[in-house]
């Protein structure tokens, strides 16, 4: 098992905010649990101006395989229902991501 570092970003529609930063205030539980059932851990959101930026690390074996097992869970699919109307991807991102993918250009432990 190899730690690895993901961040990505995405913007937040402005009118959107508030409703954005009460949906994460309280983060479904089962959705919390299933991050955690994908080796993800350390995961965090930031907010500059209209761009949300987030931050987590993974500790798993297949990290395709854990994403697919998120992405199939009915309760985060819902999830993403009710957060996804709060974002705007961006227009550089890759051809399957919402949140584009940023690349790490500097890390020090």
């Amino acid at each position: 098992m190899e730690l690895k570092r993901y961040g990505s970003v995405i913007r937040v529609k402005p009118e959107k905010l508030e409703e954005y930063r009460k949906l994460h205030a309280s983060v479904w539980p089962g959705v919390l649990d299933m991050i955690k059932q994908c080796h993800i851990r350390n995961y965090s959101i930031y907010l500059k101006d209209d761009l949300l930026f987030s931050y987590f690390e993974y500790t798993g074996d297949d990290y395709e395989a854990d994403m697919a097992k998120m992405a199939a869970d009915p309760l985060t699919q819902q999830w993403w229902d009710v957060c996804k109307p709060c974002q705007e991807p961006l227009e550089t991102r890759g051809n399957d991501e919402w949140w584009a993918d940023m690349e790490e250009v500097f890390h020090c432990d």
